[in-house]
C-alpha cells in the first residue's frame, strides 16, 4: 500500500524524518520511509528488520562539503519463504548489493547521525552536536557518526577534537576511506606532510581494492578509448565482485570496441 496505493503517495525529499513525521508530511528519504514501513509492518505482526545497503559509492555537495550518501531498507522474515526486501525505491534495487539486518540500535544511530548532518549544513552547531552524541549513545561503534562529529568539529575549529574523531573512526574501521582522506586534508593544511603522504598512498591502496572504483576508472577509460585499460579494470572488479551485471555489460562492449566480437558476445550473456 505504501508503494502502490494512489491515495497515499509518500514524495522522496532528502530529510529524515521519524514515522509519524513521514506519515503525517508524506514525504522522507530512504530511512524516512523505512522508519514508517517498520513502525507499521510491526503493528501488524509482520517480523522486520532495517537494513544497510552497501550501494557504490555516491556523492553530493552541500556548499563546500561533500557528502557520502548510504542507503537502508527493510528486511521482511518470512520464515521459510523467500527474503522479501521493501526498498523506496525498489526499481533501482539491485540483490547484487551487499546489505545487512541490523539492530534497532544501530538504525537510531542512523538517525541521530542522518538529523546531526542535516543540521549542521544548516549552520545548527549544537543540535548538530546533540544529535551526533545520541547518535554514539544508541551505538558507540557506529563509525559515520565519528566522522560526522569530527567534520562538526573541524567546521567549528577544533582541529584536535577532529582528529581524535577521525582516528577513533579508523580504530573501528581501519579502512573507512572518509575518515582516511578528512585526515589526510587535515594534516595537509597543518603542514604535517609526511603524515598526510602517507594516508594519501593508504588512501589510493584502498581505493585501488575497490571493485566500484575501478568500475568507475574503466568507464573512464572506455570513454577515453583505452579499451585495454578498461578492460583490466572491470577484470579487477569482477574478480572482488562476481555478481554485479554493469561489470560484463561494459566489458562486453570494451571489447566489442576492441574488435573481438566472440569475447563481447560471452560477456554480454554473463552480463544477462
Amino acid at each position: 500500500a505504501l508503494l502502490r496505493e494512489e491515495g497515499f503517495t509518500i514524495e522522496y525529499q532528502e530529510r529524515t524524518y521519524t514515522a509519524a513525521e513521514t506519515f503525517r508530511l508524506r514525504r522522507g528519504n530512504c530511512l524516512a520511509f523505512t522508519n514508517l514501513f517498520v513502525a507499521l509492518a510491526r503493528e501488524a505482526g509482520l517480523t522486520v528488520y532495517y537494513q544497510e545497503v552497501d550501494v557504490p559509492p555516491d556523492w553530493s555537495v552541500n556548499g563546500t562539503t561533500f557528502v557520502q550518501n548510504r542507503h537502508m531498507n527493510t528486511f521482511v522474515d518470512m520464515g521459510n519463504s523467500p527474503e522479501q526486501i521493501v526498498d523506496f525505491n525498489m526499481p533501482d534495487f539491485r540483490a547484487s548489493y551487499d546489505r545487512r539486518a541490523i539492530s534497532d540500535d544501530r538504525a537510531r544511530a542512523h538517525y541521530y547521525s542522518n538529523v546531526g548532518v542535516e543540521r549542521m549544513q544548516a549552520g545548527e552547531e549544537l543540535p548538530a552536536l546533540l544529535n551526533f552524541r545520541l547518535a554514539l549513545a544508541a551505538d558507540p561503534g557506529f563509525v559515520p557518526a565519528w566522522i560526522n562529529l569530527g567534520s562538526l568539529y573541524h567546521r567549528s575549529g577544533a582541529s584536535d577534537w577532529a582528529e581524535a574523531a577521525w582516528q577513533h573512526a579508523l580504530q573501528l574501521a581501519p579502512r573507512e576511506y572518509v575518515a582516511i582522506s578528512n585526515l589526510e586534508r587535515l594534516y595537509r593544511v597543518g603542514g604535517r606532510l609526511a603524515e598526510a603522504d602517507g594516508l594519501r598512498a593508504r588512501l589510493e591502496r584502498h581505493r585501488q581494492q575497490n571493485p566500484y572504483y575501478r568500475y568507475q576508472q574503466a568507464q573512464a577509460a572506455y570513454a577515453a578509448v583505452r579499451y585495454d585499460e578498461a578492460i583490466a579494470h572491470l577484470r579487477f572488479a569482477i574478480g572482488r565482485k562476481a555478481n554485479e551485471d554493469r561489470f560484463y555489460a561494459l566489458l562486453g562492449l570494451a571489447y566489442l570496441r576492441r574488435g573481438d566480437p566472440a569475447a563481447a558476445e560471452r560477456w554480454f550473456a554473463r552480463a544477462e
